[in-house]
């Protein structure tokens, strides 16, 4: 088993590649994703003007766990609902370096079930 800070590593590795390649616009921000081990963390991203758009997390929504898949498809569709408020309807997805897989594949699914296109 990798040891959690060298896993850590790795992940900030992986998702610098990532960011090499793929960069949100004013048309097509970026939905970038971060978990933790209790929560999870969902941002809107323009990379052109440098600013979050919005957010979303286990935090700021009335969720009680925040380290589990119900709680990351909640956050996926709270995100979606907001970005659809500002008038967001096409994203970028960047799952930060994480496997598509578990928490950050729910919120994902979530997201394009409330209404956003990626």
């Amino acid at each position: 088993m990798i040891p959690l800070r060298q896993r850590n590593a790795i992940r900030q590795r992986v998702h610098f590649r990532i960011r090499q390649k793929m960069r949100g616009t004013t048309e097509r921000p970026r939905l970038n994703v971060y978990r933790s081990l209790n929560h999870i963390y969902a941002q809107i991203v323009d990379d052109v003007k440098g600013e979050t758009l919005l957010s979303a997390s286990t935090l700021s929504a009335k969720i009680k766990t925040g380290g589990n898949v119900a709680a990351a498809k909640e956050v996926g569709k709270l995100v979606a609902e907001k970005a659809i408020e500002k008038g967001i309807k096409q994203v970028v997805f960047d799952r930060g370096g994480y496997l598509y897989h578990g928490r950050v594949k729910a919120l994902a699914d979530a997201a394009r079930a409330a209404g956003l296109e990626f």
